[in-house]
Formats: structure tokens, C-alpha cells, sequence
């Protein structure tokens, strides 16, 4: 069955996409349109017909990251089910042994060209985010949660599912394994969850009362 011209275009994206992740780990920001369109399997024009410079491309990658990681946003599980789909795609995309070259490859991108840096950030981690901002403040309106702050508390839920994820992917030092990064995320959504119900008693405080 032939394929329709939106999914043939879709396929060279991705294609172009992972072709630039791989490169900006090893190269970062030396590696050229050319090696790109080569590693890709593609023509220089059509990477230039869909991202006209690495700052679009670098873009792109983050945006499509950010796709990923946020998606259990949109499902209408508990909430302790939703951070816990969410931090086990963020462990995976962030300590996942095979995705930690990407992150060298931003920190390498950083001093070289800090506009692409601060796009990078803005598309991803960012908007990450204020995303999980939001769906901490939907679900404290609906009486699920109760977070005064969404934005410091999807910061603070970052932190606690990464840990030292982000420095071990800088300085090269092995990550936690499948087990541990399940576990991690498991923890993470309970304490979280615990630390956020919709009533909180003090120490000692009849429930009752």
C-alpha cells in the first residue's frame, strides 16, 4: 500500500531529526546541513525545505522531546498514575543510557551559540514545564490536588524525579538501570501525591476534628 506524500514528508522529518541528534552529541555544533542530509538519507535541500537553519532543527528536537515526555498530560487517569507515566518518560528520555549524549550535545551547544541553547530550552524543558504547571492548577481546581504554586511544584517535581540525572549525563558517569529508573518514578509520583492531597492535617491532628 503506497504511502500519502504527508507521511512520506513525516518520515524524512524524523529521519532529519535523528540524523541531528546523533551528530550535535558527537560534533555539536560544528557538524554541517551536509553531514545532517547524509546521516539522514536525504537530500541537503530537503532539510533546508523543512528546518532552514540548526537552530530550527535544534528547536524541532526539543518540541518533539517535550511531545513525548508531557503526553500522559492528556490522559484521565489519578494523578498519581499521570506523574508517574510522566517521570518514568522523563527518567527514560533524560538517564536512559542511549539518550545522554543528546544532553552533552546541548552543553556543548551552550557556550558555542546561546541562542540555540535558549531555544532549546524554551521548546523543551520549559515548556515542559509550564504544561505541568497547568495540569497541577486543572487538577487543584477540580479537588484532586492542592498545589499553591503549579509552577514551583512542576520545578520541585522535575528536580525529584531527576535527581543527579542531568549531571550524569553531562560529565559521561552511568546512569540508573530500567529497574531503578521504575522505581524512581513510582517514588517520585507517591511523594509528590502525598505531599499535594487535596487535605492536608498537621502531625497529631484528629481526622475527625
Amino acid at each position: 500500500m503506497a504511502r500519502r506524500r504527508g507521511q512520506v514528508d513525516e518520515k524524512k522529518s524524523e529521519a532529519i531529526l535523528d540524523a541531528a541528534a546523533t551528530l550535535f552529541a558527537d560534533k555539536g555544533l560544528a557538524v554541517s546541513m551536509d553531514e545532517i542530509a547524509r546521516v539522514a538519507g536525504v537530500s541537503k535541500q530537503t532539510v533546508y525545505n523543512r528546518f532552514a537553519s540548526k537552530l530550527e532543527i535544534a528547536r524541532a528536537m526539543a518540541g518533539q522531546r517535550s511531545d513525548a515526555i508531557v503526553a500522559p498530560l492528556k490522559t484521565a487517569g489519578a494523578p498519581v498514575e499521570v506523574l508517574e507515566a510522566l517521570a518514568l518518560l522523563l527518567l527514560e528520555r533524560i538517564c536512559h543510557p542511549d539518550k545522554v549524549g543528546s544532553m552533552r550535545g546541548v552543553v556543548l551547544m551552550s557556550t558555542e551559540a546561546p541562542e540555540i541553547a535558549q531555544a532549546v530550552y524554551e521548546a523543551g524543558p520549559l515548556r515542559s514545564l509550564k504544561l505541568l504547571s497547568a495540569w497541577l492548577a486543572d487538577q487543584t481546581r477540580a479537588g484532586r490536588l492542592n498545589v499553591p504554586d503549579p509552577d514551583g511544584a512542576a520545578e520541585m517535581f522535575s528536580g525529584l524525579v531527576l535527581g543527579h540525572g542531568h549531571l550524569r549525563a553531562m560529565l559521561n558517569v552511568p546512569q540508573i538501570d530500567a529497574d531503578h529508573r521504575l522505581r524512581r518514578a513510582r517514588e517520585a509520583a507517591r511523594v509528590f501525591v502525598a505531599a499535594y492531597a487535596p487535605t492536608a492535617y498537621a502531625p497529631g491532628q484528629d481526622r475527625a476534628s
